[in-house]
């Protein structure tokens, strides 16, 4: 431990000398899909007070790679979990505004998708339940506000949003996983309150905060029950790849201006059948239990749907010692430590949403502490703050963090970036990113935990034609296929391209020149399939006669 703490230390200080140091980088903007308006743009920490928000030629770039395993000889595509959030809730990322037409919401999905695609993520969470509420067809809970207008309407014309953007995002490549708020029954900005909501459904389990929100009692069965039973639901008829939870448990204590939790008819009823916790671990207890069964249950029922957790980035303050800050534990009585010790999840994304070099808060420690946190080895894919490079109308502070995530955590790199918005809105910050860290495609890691059988491979077929090399496959088991590589290779150097569930064609150059203008013939190829936990089939390289191309 002693090691690795003085490892994270010499880190830090080398990252402080270059950011302290830092430049101001210039590139050039990219072709953007259609503007999406966006209102309150804001963190998954949404609506809390600002003292508890964490506030060359691309041929020449030499990105460092991500997560090659040792001791292979084959090439290997990257790895790396890259994601977006896009959120619902007060209409933050999509849609644009409540009550858009069918065609429109389209639309607008299918160009945060696009660029999603286009800039190298490989996957999206999508809130699909910011209130009680659904942004899918549902017999459990309402349709939202945020998607039609009025809580309870459906889309017109007809259609199921979730349905439309797992197919949408599985085509271009990206994972989609459902973002669910496990307790909030009512946002201020979700308008009046129907009949069909839960406040007026299940009033017993709702009671209602001083700043206008609704609150579901984490200690009520019902509550687990409710919520427990709309993620069964979702995985049963989604084609899902993730389940993910955000920081919202009990709610922040700015929501009830300071007030205590208002749950002394809960509370009162464990006192007077004996209960010995105190009231802050009768409380952490409730939401621990909740956690744990609802881990357990994904996995019964879909054991390859990943359970994702992205808690407040701090602990408790003074873990470790340099840290300040909110203490979760006793505010939102989360013990986010706990859940990772335990390993109820499959991958953890605190809310790292500090610059770097913010001593109280810096991004590299709370880095390294969750790290050392981690025992069970899941997937630690930190959340970070992509609007403080938008701030600063500079890549610089995001590109860092990226970077320090792929030193820190080299076996299963990736981040989440909150949020989309501020992407799509500073091309210089995306260009940065893509012609950065992002410029190579990358696999999503995989959860060997899970499930570690590679697919069998393609059969491929080259052939030329004129000055192409046209190579075209067939899967094996294509309804298990989420992604294909296509490796290749012109002298000794391979490279790859990854391509789509539905691509089963590619042509590359028979040849390219060299700076002399010398022609260097391509020498092999190779097609590999991917199945949806990531896990990639044999590698199996077909040479290419150099007479071919003469």
């Amino acid at each position: 431990m002693t090691g690795k703490r003085s490892y994270y230390l010499l880190f830090l200080i080398c990252f402080l000398s270059l950011n302290s140091c830092k430049t101001t980088q210039s590139t050039a903007p990219v072709k953007q899909p259609p503007e999406v308006e966006k209102s309150n743009e804001v963190s998954p920490t949404e609506d809390k007070p600002s003292s508890e928000i964490p506030s060359i030629e691309k041929e020449e770039i030499q990105p460092v790679p991500v997560a090659k395993k040792e001791k292979v000889n084959f090439p290997q595509a990257d790895r790396e979990f890259r994601a977006a959030w896009v959120a619902t809730v007060a209409n933050i990322n999509w849609p644009s505004r409540p009550g858009l037409n069918s065609k429109e919401q389209q639309r607008e999905a299918i160009g945060l998708l696009d660029f999603l695609k286009n800039h190298h993520f490989n996957a999206v969470i999508l809130q699909v339940r910011p209130q009680a509420d659904a942004l899918y067809q549902s017999d459990l809970e309402p349709w939202s506000y945020f998607l039609t207008g009025k809580q309870g309407q459906a889309p017109e014309p007809f259609y199921d949003p979730l349905h439309f953007w797992i197919e949408a995002a599985h085509d271009r490549g990206l994972e989609l996983h459902a973002w669910l708020n496990p307790y909030r029954a009512h946002h201020t900005t979700g308008k009046e309150i129907s009949e069909q909501s839960v406040i007026k459904t299940n009033p017993e389990l709702v009671v209602k905060l001083e700043n206008g929100m609704w609150w579901m009692d984490p200690s009520k069965e019902g509550t687990k029950k409710r919520t427990t039973n709309v993620v069964m639901d979702l995985i049963k008829r989604y084609d899902l790849d993730g389940i993910h939870f955000d920081d919202y448990f009990y709610p922040y204590a700015s929501y009830n201006n300071g007030k205590d939790f208002p749950d002394d008819e809960t509370w009162n009823i464990y006192l007077k059948q004996s209960g010995k916790l105190s009231r802050a671990d009768w409380r952490r207890e409730h939401v621990n239990s909740f956690v744990e069964n609802l881990y357990n249950k994904i996995k019964a029922e879909k054991p390859r749907v990943k359970f994702g957790l992205s808690p407040f980035g701090i602990w408790r303050p003074g873990y470790p010692e340099s840290i300040a800050g909110m203490d979760q534990y006793n505010e939102l009585y989360a013990d986010a430590r706990l859940w990772l010790n335990k390993g109820w999840i499959d991958y953890y994304s605190p809310q790292l949403y500090w610059r770097i070099n913010k001593l109280p808060q810096s991004f590299p420690v709370l880095l390294g502490w969750w790290s050392a946190e981690n025992t069970r080895n899941r997937h630690l894919w930190p959340g970070i703050n992509v609007g403080l490079s938008a701030e600063d109308n500079n890549p610089h502070e995001t590109i860092s963090q990226i970077m320090i995530t792929r030193g820190m955590l080299p076996e299963s790199p990736g981040v989440l970036h909150w949020s989309i918005a501020p992407l799509i809105k500073n091309p210089s910050l995306a260009t940065g990113i893509l012609e950065g860290p992002y410029q190579k495609e990358a696999l999503v890691p995989t959860t060997p935990w899970l499930d570690n059988e590679p697919p069998k491979s393609p059969v491929s077929v080259s052939e030329i034609v004129g000055e192409k090399l046209k190579i075209t496959w067939v899967p094996a088991n294509p309804e298990n296929i989420f992604r294909y590589v296509l490796y290749y290779r012109y002298n000794d150097n391979w490279n790859y391209k990854i391509l789509n569930r539905k691509d089963n064609i590619l042509e590359l150059p028979a040849f390219i020149r060299n700076k002399n203008s010398e022609k260097i013939n391509i020498k092999a190829v190779a097609v590999t399939a991917v199945d949806r936990m990531g896990n990639e089939s044999d590698f199996q390289e077909v040479l290419i006669k150099n007479a071919a191309f003469k």
